[in-house]
């Protein structure tokens, strides 16, 4: 399989304003393993915001929410970006497939876990359903790649993928920042964390069960 048909589908990819940053940053000679690794820093960012408005409350909470949802919008547009860097300005690196990878799974960790802690301040339950739902995220980027390994198209199917389960988890940090109006206490963020952790647990049954199903379909894939 080539890169490109492994690439994730995004509309997004194609519009103007994404296609102009990529043009500016390639003409700048910024490298997409560097725009990967600032990916991680608005992860980083985002989680101590999300950290601090556990331990917040009122306008500052609320502040901090917003702002850790703007990183994670942020830390989606360095992975379309780095990817359009790299193919659609020739500035690919033998390194690149690792740099692609794992500071997704870094930026991934970051996020969902410290919104497990942010919830566990006042509801316990936040801290292990944050690294469950975290543990169930990686495990979907890691079926996607088993299925590569063993010479299949990448499968980015949902219903939690990556972009999925991101917009989740903007949209709580939004309405949790407003959960105080109504008496909340992080019973937001938990249930945004149930939703992705029970959207991820899907996913992974669904692509472990297709990637069986071609496996048993092509007898002469390649085994471990």
């Amino acid at each position: 399989m080539t890169e490109t048909e492994n690439r994730r589908p995004l509309k997004t990819r194609s519009k103007g304003w994404a296609v102009g940053l990529a043009h500016a940053l390639g003409k700048a000679r910024v490298r997409p393993n560097h725009i990967s690794a600032i990916s991680v820093v608005f992860a980083a960012l985002g989680a101590a915001l999300m950290l601090a408005a556990g331990t917040g409350d009122g306008v500052g909470r609320a502040i901090a929410l917003i702002l850790a949802a703007v990183c994670i919008q942020l830390r989606l547009l360095c992975n379309m970006i780095d990817g359009m860097v790299a193919v659609e300005h020739g500035m690919g690196s033998p390194t690149g497939p690792v740099w692609n990878e794992l500071p997704d799974r870094i930026a991934d960790v970051l996020f969902i876990v410290a919104a497990g802690y942010a919830a566990a301040v006042k509801l316990p339950a936040g801290e292990w359903l944050g690294w469950l739902a975290a543990v169930l995220a990686v495990l979907t980027a890691y079926v996607r790649e088993l299925g590569r390994g063993l010479g299949f198209a990448a499968d980015f199917s949902g219903p939690m993928a990556k972009p999925h389960r991101m917009f989740v988890l903007t949209v709580t940090c939004v309405l949790a920042a407003f959960e105080l109006l109504w008496g909340g206490t992080g019973q937001v963020i938990l249930a945004g964390l149930a939703v992705i952790a029970l959207g991820s647990a899907i996913t992974v049954y669904r692509r472990a069960s297709r990637l069986m199903r071609q496996l048993r379909d092509a007898p002469d894939a390649p085994t471990p």
